[in-house]
Parts: C-alpha cells; structure tokens; sequence
C-alpha cells in the first residue's frame, strides 16, 4: 500500500487530538507532521512536532506533505476579542492552507461549523464562512469542508454551550429532525474519524459534509 503524509493544525485541541490519534495509527500514513504553538504530550516514531507562531508561519515550517487536516480554533471569550477570534480562525488556519498547498498538498480536510457562510449575519459563523471560501479559493484537488454543530467530547477548557449538549443530547438530539438533523451535536471522535476516512477516498472537487455525512464517513471501512 502506497503510504502518504499528512500535516496536522491544532493537534492540542478537542478534535485535533482525536485527528491525532487517528492518524498515527493510521497504516495509510508513513509521517503526521503537527503544528502546534506548545509542545505535545506526546511522542511516536511517525510524529513530527514542529513549534510555530502562526500570526508569522513562513513556508520553510511547512514541510511537504500529501494531506491537511485543519482543526485550529477558539472562541471570542477565550480569545478576548472579535479581531484576535478571526485571527485564529480565519488568518491561522488560512496560512496553514496557504503554506502547504504551496508545499504540495493537494487534498484538505477542515472542520468548519453548520451554518458557515460569508453573508451571515452572525459573526462566528461569517467568519467560518469566510475562511472556507479562502481555502476553496486555493485551488486543492479536493477540498472537504466539515461542518458539525456542537462537539462532544472533554476538553480541557469548558465552553458552555458544549457542556449544555452533553447533557442534554440524549433529549435533545432526537428532537433534531428533518431539516434540524444537521444540528445534532456530535461526538469529537466521530468527527475526526470521517474526516480521515473521507479524506481517503475524496474525488476532486469541493464537498460540504454535516451531520447524516459525518456519521457515515465515520463508519466507512
């Protein structure tokens, strides 16, 4: 089996490091380069970990690599400010994209949010609009744009509206049907483990994938 490398942004967070997990033991992949602002609790023999500012990230910290996983991402409170939440959503990731399309990639995978769109008028979810339309605009052979409503899973840092879900997703996800069901909170893990899968087998083009498509992928073999 031919294997390939991959590139990893935000390896520290809530679904980063499941996509961590999941690449490493992942046979498909000879290396899995993260990019992280701290170093990693974590070691293996296919690990590259490579420290980076990302407000700064220059091509020559972007090794060549076949394909992008981005999970980069905050909040506003956690981040203090509108401006300094795009500048991780948006800048951060977009010169992840950037740097490793021009190092070679051609396929990426991003987790995104339901609802993204350039036009809303929600900021959160502009912003998500807007980073996708950026990386669209890249030119990857394949570009795959997840788009989950809210993660489940433990993090180390509590966001309200996460925790909310975990308990009361068994009531609550029932509840989300028909046009709601992309607005059924998913499991952090699940997540990560479509993204690789899909990934594998992506055909060119730009696919949106949300909720139904998450949970298919995840189970894909």
């Amino acid at each position: 089996m031919p294997t390939r490398t991959a590139l990893l942004a935000g390896a520290s967070g809530l679904v980063g490091g499941h996509l961590l997990a999941r690449l490493l033991a992942d046979p498909r992949y000879d290396r899995v380069t993260a990019l992280v602002r701290r170093p990693l609790d974590r070691e293996h023999p296919r690990l590259d970990v490579r420290i980076v500012d990302f407000a700064t990230l220059t091509a020559d910290e972007v090794p060549a690599v076949d394909d992008v996983y981005c999970a980069l991402g905050t909040t506003i409170r956690k981040a203090g400010s509108q401006t300094a939440f795009r500048a991780v959503d948006h800048d951060a990731t977009l010169a992840v994209a950037d740097r490793a399309h021009g190092a070679g990639a051609r396929r990426i995978a991003l987790c995104s949010s339901v609802g993204a769109d350039p036009a809303s008028r929600n900021f959160y979810l502009r912003v998500k609009g807007d980073v996708e339309r950026d990386i669209i605009a890249l030119g990857y052979d394949s570009t795959l744009l997840f788009r989950p409503s809210l993660l489940l899973g433990e993090r180390t840092e509590q966001r309200t509206a996460e925790r909310l879900a975990a308990r009361l997703g068994p009531v609550f996800g029932p509840l989300c049907a028909g046009p709601l069901r992309p607005y059924r909170p998913v499991a952090a893990g699940r997540l990560a483990a479509a993204m690789v899968n899909a990934l594998a087998t992506a055909e060119p083009g730009t696919r949106a994938l949300t909720y139904e498509d998450i949970v298919l992928a995840s189970e894909a073999r």
